[in-house]
């Protein structure tokens, strides 16, 4: 006779409770029934699970097999519970951290086309800077981050969603928007340099220089933007950041090509809900599409 779940459930019910009563409470069987399925699971083994029949004692064949059971009754349970909730994906809730350029340009667009087709999905977008992202993912106050990541990150699990390339922001105004050619960073010597969190990402020694030498550091993004535009200064900063409030403001690409922002879809490994797991492709998928489409995002 093969080993049914049953039997595992009925072992480690009265293994945990000591006696027949308290496991058939607990799995809203009689006795009998019970005791009758740790007789079957006993002549399969050929060996007894407890130690005397009044089942407070766990035999050294009972003791080994109390740990696989539990651990296979685990497995199934979440196996169950994880179809479950995919037959029901198109309702719930994904909460969602991004960084302020991919909330304020990308997700619009996204977020319509996929509440369309679940409109019973409720979505919690809030923006954040990628240090803050990866902190809640990784304490799961998030279900998802649009963010970047160091490779490394342990226990995370990304998809690539896409690559930003840095370049110089100025105002209108500003000496540096009159010229098409591309920004070198001797040019940046002579002007007012403002520092940003996303200054760290890049590490060339000839721009670590220029970042070391400025006197302000801003972290929000449009107050950084609000600063460049009444002519405080310069930065850098991705081009998708410039979109959240183009006015006034001037983009110049970097000489130095090849510099980007990679911005990746975090997830906590292993702990994916079945609809945000489905959103987190959506976003992953409309992002390709729109790139491939040479489509402005």
């Amino acid at each position: 006779m093969a080993i049914k779940l049953e039997m595992l459930r009925c072992f480690v019910a009265v293994a945990e409770t000591g006696n027949l009563s308290d496991a058939a409470n607990r799995l809203g069987r009689s006795p009998s029934a019970v005791s009758m399925m740790l007789k079957q699971f006993e002549e399969h083994l050929g060996q007894s699970l407890f130690e005397s029949d009044r089942k407070s004692r766990l035999s050294p064949v009972g003791a080994h097999a109390l740990d696989h059971a539990r651990r296979g009754l685990r497995h199934f349970d979440e196996a169950v519970q994880e179809i479950d909730l995919f037959a029901h994906a198109g309702t719930g809730t994904v909460r969602i951290a991004a960084v302020p350029s991919i909330a304020g340009t990308l997700m619009p667009r996204i977020l319509d086309d996929f509440l369309r087709a679940h409109p019973n999905v409720q979505i919690d977008l809030r923006d954040m800077d990628s240090g803050s992202i990866l902190t809640a993912v990784q304490a799961e106050t998030v279900d998802m981050g649009l963010a970047t990541a160091a490779p490394t990150t342990p226990g995370i699990r990304r998809l690539p969603l896409l690559s930003d390339p840095f370049g110089v922001v100025c105002a209108q105004s500003h000496p540096l928007a009159q010229s098409k050619t591309p920004v070198h960073w001797t040019d940046l010597h002579a002007v007012r340099f403002i520092a940003n969190a996303l200054c760290t990402q890049i590490t060339e020694p000839d721009f670590q220089e220029i970042l070391s030498s400025a006197n302000l550091n801003v972290h929000n993004t449009l107050s950084l933007l609000s600063m460049v535009q009444a002519d405080l200064g310069v930065t850098i900063l991705p081009e998708m950041a410039v979109r959240l409030n183009p006015a006034g403001l001037h983009f110049r690409p970097l000489l130095r090509a090849g510099l980007s922002r990679h911005v990746d879809i975090l997830f906590r490994e292993g702990r994916i809900s079945p609809i945000a797991d489905i959103l987190g492709r959506h976003i992953q998928h409309a992002t390709q599409q729109l790139q491939s489409e040479k489509t402005p995002i």
